[in-house]
Order: C-alpha cells, then structure tokens, then sequence
C-alpha cells in the first residue's frame, strides 16, 4: 500500500528527488495513525490524531519535503511534530551525521511521536515540549526549519534560528494558505516564494507574547 501511494505521488510530479522518494518508502504512514484508521492511512488525506490536529495528507509532506531540500548532516527543526511521520522522513533525509529537533505545543502528541518512532531505531531525532512560534533557541541555528500549522506570518524567532544559506517552509494565512518556502540568502534580505491552496490546523499560540 506504501508503495502505490509512493507510485501515485511519483505520478502526480509532486515526489520527484530520489532522498525524498526513499524516505517515503521507508517510513510508512500506517505506523503514524490511529488503529482504527489504518485502513485509511494510505489515502491523500489529512486524518484526525487527536487534540484536534491531523496528520498531513501525503501529497502536502512531499511537496513540503521536496521544497525544504533537506540535506545529509542538516541540523533541521521540526514544529508541530504531531504523530511523528514527518519526523521520521526527515530522520531518514538528514541521516547519521544530521539531527532533527522536533518539537511539539501538545505534551501528549511528543510522547505519541516518540511511541511511534520507537520501532524505527533512529538515533538522531530529539522530540521534546516546545512552542512553535519560540523555535527552540538551545540548539540553533538550523539548516532547515519546517513548519505544519499555520500562522499570519513567519514567526521572526524562527527565521532568526535560521543559518545563511538555510531554508524554511510553512503555511501562512487564514482559513487558506500558501505554503511557503523562506530562503536566507548568505547576505541581504530573506526571499519568499508562495505556493497558494493549501489548509493546516493553526500554529498554537498560547504564551507566545508572554
């Protein structure tokens, strides 16, 4: 079933680099949903995780994936972890020399990340409590940081946890987003390219002006 979904992704051009395309074939969605949903694991659909947030539909992580362009040994932060599928793709992208930092607003949902991860033996994800619109500062900068809750804006402690030459994608807007893919240049100011139509639960933003 994996692989018909990662045949139909390839079909639609929105998996098309050969790190994204073994990523999805290694971390299968079914082992990031609920077991009642299994059977539905493999559709092109956001399904519910509790908490009121949902695990992205397939085509939205591939073409989040393929715009972040994620390399090996990148230090990436994750926001909004969820039920750990992103998590893990992006564990098999940066590899044994890189590091995923992924945080989540939900206690609950990190221990479920970790749950779900646990039969993959990666050594290289570090999930924990965090709030998305703080980054997590420790541990900066990033080479890649990617978002999957929208906000009106970029937060700016993001983009400034962000190295030159690094790369961040997220959805912005209201009720419909772009998703978009933030580059800071090596000098002068951040670029924007928008990708419109696409829905994310809210970024979460409890105490983020305390």
């Amino acid at each position: 079933m994996q692989e018909k979904l990662v045949r139909e992704l390839i079909g639609q051009g929105v998996l098309h680099t050969d790190p994204v395309i073994a990523a999805f074939n290694k971390v299968r969605r079914s082992d990031f949903v609920h077991e009642e949903l299994q059977p539905n694991a493999f559709e092109d659909a956001p399904l519910p995780i509790g908490y009121n947030q949902t695990i992205s539909q397939p085509t939205t992580v591939a073409i989040m994936l393929e715009l972040l362009q994620v390399q090996p040994g990148d230090r990436v932060l994750e926001v909004g972890c969820g039920s750990g599928w992103l998590t893990g793709l992006l564990a098999v992208l940066v590899g044994s020399t890189g590091i995923v930092y992924a945080i989540d607003v939900i206690p609950e949902l990190v221990d479920l990340t970790k749950d779900h991860l646990q039969a993959y033996h990666f050594k290289n994800i570090d999930a924990r409590w965090g709030n998305g619109w703080q980054g997590l500062p420790r541990h900066a900068p990033y080479n890649r940081i990617i978002v999957s809750a929208a906000a009106p804006s970029v937060p700016s402690a993001l983009t400034a946890q962000l190295v030159r030459g690094g790369r961040l994608v997220m959805p912005i807007g209201g009720d419909l987003q772009d998703l978009v893919l933030v580059e800071k240049p090596e000098d002068g100011p951040l670029r924007e390219e928008h990708h419109p139509g696409f829905q994310f639960v809210p970024l979460v933003t409890h105490d983020h002006h305390g």
